[in-house]
C-alpha cells in the first residue's frame, strides 16, 4: 500500500492534468508501475504475476487512484485481462500472453460492450466461426478502453447459441488481418485511458484530503472555512462514508477471493455502494472548493469527471441493483 501511496504521488499525481489535457495514454509510467509488480497483481507468479489476492488488488487500486483515478482504472481492467488468460487460457496461452502484460511490455483491452448491448451484454452479436485451425470473427466492440493503443485484445463473442451460455472469449493481437479501429471518442472523462470501486475509493480519499487542505487555507468572512462547524460537520459525513465504502469493497474482495456463494451479490453491492458513495463525497469536495473547483488548475474537478462514469460502466448501478434483488429473491 505505500509503495502504491508513494508511486501515485511521485510519478501519477504530477502529470494527472497533463495526461487529460493532451488526452495521454502513459505507457512509460504504467510500465514503471509495472516494475513494482502492478501489471499482473493477482496473475500466478509462474507466468509473470504478482500472486497477490483481490484484496491486496484493492488496496493497491485505490492507492494508485489517488495519483490519477482514470490511469489507474485502465491498469485495474489491463490486470483483469491478464487474469483471464493466466485462469482460463492453456499453458501456451499463459506462457505466450502473460509474461509481457505483467511486464506491461504489452497492453491489454477487455472487449464486451457493443453498439447495440450494453447492459444486456448476454445480447452480443460478435461472432466467432471455426475455420479449420483457426476462428473468424465479425463484429463490432464499443467503448473499449486503450482501443487502438493496446496490443491484445480479450474478446468476448458468440461461438454457440443465444444468451450467456453461447459466448466464450477468444484472445485477438493487434495487427491481427481484419482488426481495425474507429475514431476515439470524445469523452468527458477518462481522457488518459485509451474499474472499479476501488478506483472510486481513491479518488474519494484524494479528494477528501483536498477539501481539508481546501478549507485549512481558504478564508472568507475573516476567518478559514475549517472554522465553519457546517463544513467540518461535511467534511466528517464525507470521511465516515469514505472509510464505509472502504470496508464494503474490502469485504467483497475477501468473498471473491475465497470464491464464497456470497460473492456475486456482496460485489454488486460494493460497486453500487461505493460507486454512489464516493462520486458525491467528490463532488461535495468540489462544492467545497466553489468556484476554483471549476478549474483546471485544480485537481478535484478531475477526480469529479474521472469517477462519474464508475456508475455506469462494468454494469451500470441499476444493472447491480437487479442482481442484489435477484440474489435476495432465490435465496433459500
Amino acid at each position: 500500500q505505500k509503495v502504491a501511496f508513494d508511486f501515485a504521488a511521485n510519478e501519477m499525481a504530477p502529470h494527472m492534468a497533463e495526461w487529460d489535457q493532451n488526452e495521454m495514454f502513459p505507457v512509460e509510467t504504467m510500465r514503471k508501475a509495472a516494475q513494482l509488480g502492478f501489471g499482473g497483481i493477482y496473475v500466478q507468479p509462474e507466468v509473470g504475476g504478482s500472486g497477490l489476492s483481490r484484496l491486496d488488488t484493492s488496496i493497491i487500486f485505490e492507492a494508485l487512484s489517488t495519483g490519477c483515478a482514470s490511469t489507474t482504472a485502465y491498469i485495474s481492467i489491463h490486470n483483469m485481462c491478464a487474469w483471464m488468460i493466466d485462469t482460463f487460457g492453456s499453458n501456451e496461452l499463459r506462457e505466450k500472453f502473460c509474461p509481457d502484460l505483467c511486464s506491461m511490455e504489452k497492453f491489454a483491452s477487455y472487449c464486451l460492450t457493443e453498439p447495440g448491448s450494453g447492459s444486456d451484454a448476454a445480447s452480443l452479436l460478435t461472432n466467432a466461426k471455426l475455420q479449420g485451425d483457426h476462428y473468424v470473427l465479425n463484429g463490432s466492440k464499443a467503448f473499449i478502453s486503450g482501443g487502438g493503443d493496446t496490443d491484445v485484445y480479450v474478446v468476448m463473442c458468440r461461438t454457440g447459441g443465444k444468451g450467456p451460455k453461447g459466448i466464450s472469449c477468444v484472445v485477438v493481437e493487434k495487427g491481427t488481418p481484419g482488426l481495425s479501429f474507429g475514431k476515439k471518442e470524445k469523452k468527458v472523462m477518462w481522457l488518459s485511458a485509451e474499474s472499479t470501486a476501488s478506483c472510486s475509493l481513491g479518488a474519494a480519499h484524494a479528494s477528501v484530503q483536498l477539501a481539508r487542505d481546501h478549507l485549512c487555507v481558504r478564508k472568507q468572512f475573516g476567518e478559514t472555512l475549517s472554522n465553519s462547524q457546517f463544513l467540518q460537520f461535511k467534511l466528517a459525513e464525507m470521511a465516515t462514508r469514505l472509510v464505509a465504502s472502504r470496508l464494503m469493497v474490502r469485504q467483497a474482495a475477501v468473498a471473491l477471493q475465497e470464491d464464497r456463494p456470497d460473492a456475486v451479490a456482496l460485489c454488486s453491492m460494493a460497486k453500487l455502494f461505493a460507486t454512489d458513495e464516493c462520486f458525491s463525497i467528490c463532488n461535495q469536495a468540489l462544492q467545497m472548493h466553489g468556484g476554483y473547483g471549476y478549474l483546471k488548475d485544480y485537481a478535484v474537478q478531475q477526480f469529479v469527471r474521472d469517477i462519474r462514469v464508475h456508475q455506469i460502466l462494468e454494469g451500470t448501478n441499476e444493472v447491480m441493483r437487479m442482481i442484489i434483488a435477484r440474489n435476495l429473491l432465490t435465496e433459500s
